[in-house]
């Protein structure tokens, strides 16, 4: 890698650090191409990205950032996975690293919280924001439902009302 790949590779991971809402960082060691693979493929599907870079320019391009306390973690081959989701990398991490005991996970940052390794799977268990906004959705069309029915309900009820006359005349 030369010095423009470099500090190419610093600028990219500097934006990732201002831009991202939350960073989990995690060591990979002996783990195969393809588990690899399919962790990327994992996070990418979650919307969510994983960065294998050197330890001393991520350090780098950490100066500066919100999250620059994370830097301490970075001690041998590490990566970093990040999302603007707050939930989908810890999710995918997690989920990765319970059938992976290779994979482990470090620690992370939310923004200028540090989070430890319990901080990922707590937020790991939080719903992401695609079930938070279709539960949301939900609960704004119960009540225009409900309403609908009440207000149907009193005709369909004067409609079993009127049946039941006719069926009375009818027998008579």
């Amino acid at each position: 890698m030369d010095r423009a790949q470099k500090q190419e590779l610093v600028t990219t991971l500097t934006d990732v650090f201002k831009n991202t809402s939350v960073v989990v960082v995690a060591h990979y060691s002996g783990l195969t191409v393809a588990q690899l693979s399919r962790l990327r493929r994992q996070m990418k599907a979650s919307g969510a990205t994983v960065k294998v870079a050197k330890n001393r320019l991520a350090k780098i391009a950490l100066e500066g950032s919100d999250v620059a306390h994370v830097s301490s973690l970075l001690k041998g081959p590490t990566l970093i996975a990040y999302s603007s989701d707050p939930v989908a990398a810890p999710k995918v991490a997690v989920d990765f690293a319970k059938t992976n005991d290779k994979f482990v996970i470090l620690g992370g940052a939310m923004g200028t919280t540090a989070l430890n390794v319990d901080g990922v799977k707590a937020l790991a268990t939080l719903p992401s924001l695609d079930e938070l906004r279709a539960k949301l959705v939900g609960l704004i069309q119960a009540p225009a439902t409900k309403i609908a029915q009440i207000t149907t309900a009193p005709a369909a009820k004067l409609a079993r009302v009127f049946g039941a006359y006719a069926k009375q005349d009818e027998a008579a």
